[in-house]
């Protein structure tokens, strides 16, 4: 077959399989238009998820009918003033996005520039279909209709109108998020669902956009490292979701989906949050533009770092500063499920039992009658798992301390503590864990841990490519106190365990240590092997659940809470204590 020039509308049609691959693709354009001619105020309709119809109407700079011609032809553009396509600051400048759009589907544009007349023109499936006066504000509105009617072959292989509609709104959530300056609104088959003023802060679009409760979850990033600004707004390590669909990422206004970028979050969210947990965060990143390459992708959702160590490195430490002045916060939501289960059961009553002296009558007797407080016969409650002591020394004043003053202890292991503003419910072994962590990773920064000998050094057995693994990692276990010596081919001999760890469990610590480095060992890089390490020497150095506490160690334990990072989550991500509000209290006894 000879080689032949294609014609200009089966060049428009492969232009839009790039560019237009679904209703939110295109409506992306049309908003990133609209924001490019310095928009305030945006508004977008939909029908049908963007397959029937999608409107974008803004208040921006408008174009004259000659624009608006030239606008609707290919690699024509005003956002590209020279040959420096590296430069390029607006959010498009390819030039095919109308003309693809108005290849595969019918679009109306109307613009009108300030002090000027408007006009309409038509293009139906790229072909002209017709233009005039229009009366509109200053601006420009675009229609589009009836997307891929008319390729049958793209149109099966989208998606439902409802999953096509949420991509929509996903694509405008992320636009307005980077940039709170404008104002956006979206409706569907007229009803809104989406809105948010002009002229908001950033956490407070952030929030808007994503879950309000994040305002009271999160933390502001604020990190500058030579030319590179990284802000924006992290959520606590315990306010998390099970996939990522809160992770919002911005490359100079532009929003992108990067791999390194989505890598850097989950890097620097180690240690605490569970492993199927992902983080809530919305993250700007500004560089010079000779720095990143936007021009990746047709659609420019991907970018290209021409350093990309640096820019994970800044990621890395920007979130880690962040959430280290997070200090012992953690989520304070007590999940609904949690609360009902506190609501008072009917009280069935019941005869008092036969007079019996009170000094004879024993637990063993509870079984012979129905409990006073459940209807169920025989329903044994188990006794109450509680206690507590007095407090010799005078109590500290509540006001002075966040997680407040120690009142006892449930089931020897939850640490009940009375607070200013509620009640507070310490884990003690969660809290314990983080605590020893932040030891080890505060010694590891001056030097190395202190290590322990024992008086007997002790051999722990394991398979042999166990014991290679910790071989090859002799030095860096090392540096944590742990000194060990291969013994035979399937045995480790422990000689020193980090002090930090007391009365730690060699074999239980050794064998934990190889699992940990079988699954992570190649994947991860040397800072994140040393933190699983760290958390791993933690969790076999922590009090564990059981243990009865007296009530100076309880408050020692929430004051040393409260002056450590991260303390408001274990090593696993999950919550280190949680509170009743007084609120939360009072609704329980039907107070409110």
């Amino acid at each position: 077959m000879s080689i032949r020039r294609l014609p200009s509308h089966l060049v428009n049609r492969i232009a839009a399989g790039e560019v237009v691959e679904r209703p939110a693709s295109a409506l992306k354009e049309l908003v990133e238009n609209a924001i490019d001619a310095g928009a305030t105020r945006i508004a977008v309709a939909l029908s049908d998820g963007g397959l029937g119809r999608i409107e974008v109407t803004d208040d921006g700079c408008g174009m004259t009918p000659d624009e608006m011609a030239l606008a609707l032809e290919r690699h024509c553009t005003s956002k590209l003033p020279d040959e420096a396509i590296e430069s390029v600051v607006t959010l498009g400048f390819r030039g095919e996005a109308l003309p693809s759009i108005a290849s595969v589907a019918r679009l109306t544009m109307e613009s009108r520039p300030r002090g000027s007349d408007g006009w309409r023109r038509v293009v139906d499936n790229g072909e002209l279909a017709g233009e005039g006066p229009a009366a509109l504000p200053p601006g420009t509105r675009i229609v589009v209709e009836d997307l891929f009617a008319r390729v049958p072959a793209r149109r099966k292989f989208l998606r439902s109108p409802r999953a096509e509609y949420a991509a929509a709104l996903d694509t405008v959530r992320r636009l307005a998020m980077a940039r709170p300056d404008i104002g956006f609104a979206v409706e569907h088959y007229g009803r809104r669902t989406l809105s948010v003023p002009p002229g908001q802060d950033r956490p407070v679009r952030v929030a808007a956009l994503t879950d309000r409760a994040l305002a009271e979850n999160s933390v502001a990033v604020d990190w500058v490292r030579d030319d590179v600004v990284l802000g924006g707004v992290a959520g606590l390590p315990t306010f998390h979701r099970g996939i990522a669909d809160h992770q919002y990422l911005f490359v100079n206004g532009r929003p992108v989906r990067d791999r390194l970028l989505i890598g850097a979050i989950r890097g620097a969210y180690a240690e605490m949050m569970p492993r199927d947990r992902h983080a809530v965060v919305a993250l700007f990143l500004d560089l010079p533009t000779a720095e990143v390459d936007v021009n990746v992708h047709p659609a420019k959702t991907e970018v290209r770092f021409r350093d990309p160590a640096v820019i994970r490195g800044l990621i890395v430490s920007g979130l880690r500063r962040a959430l280290d002045a997070a200090g012992h916060r953690s989520v304070q939501r007590p999940a609904e499920d949690a609360l009902a289960r506190w609501q008072a059961e009917p009280v069935a009553y019941a005869p008092p039992p036969e007079p019996v002296d009170a000094m004879v009558a024993t637990a063993e007797m509870v079984p012979m009658r129905t409990s006073l407080f459940d209807r169920r016969p025989g329903f044994i409650a188990p006794p109450p798992q509680a206690r507590a002591e007095p407090a010799w020394a005078p109590p500290p004043e509540r006001a002075d301390h966040p997680l407040g003053v120690a009142r006892g202890q449930v089931a020897k292991t939850y640490v009940v503590a009375e607070a200013e503003d509620g009640l507070v419910i310490v884990d003690q072994h969660a809290a314990h864990e983080r605590l020893v962590l932040e030891r080890m990773r505060a010694a590891l920064a001056g030097g190395r841990v202190a290590a322990q000998a024992l008086l007997l050094p002790e051999v722990v057995e394991l398979d042999e490519p166990g014991c290679d693994r910790l071989e090859a990692r002799l030095s860096e276990l090392a540096e944590f106190g742990l000194e060990l010596e291969r013994f035979g081919p399937r045995a480790m001999l422990v000689r020193a365990t980090p002090a930090l760890l007391g009365q730690a469990d060699p074999r239980g610590l050794i064998a934990d240590l190889a699992d940990e480095l079988a699954a992570f060992d190649e994947a991860l890089s040397l800072r994140e092997r040393l933190d699983h390490v760290a958390a791993t020497m933690a969790c076999h150095g922590s009090v564990r659940a059981g243990r009865i506490l007296s009530v100076a160690e309880m408050n020692a334990l929430l004051r040393e809470m409260e002056a450590t990072p991260h303390s408001g989550q274990c090593n696993h991500g999950r919550p280190t204590w949680v509170k009743l509000a007084h609120g939360d209290i009072e609704r329980l006894f039907g107070r409110r």
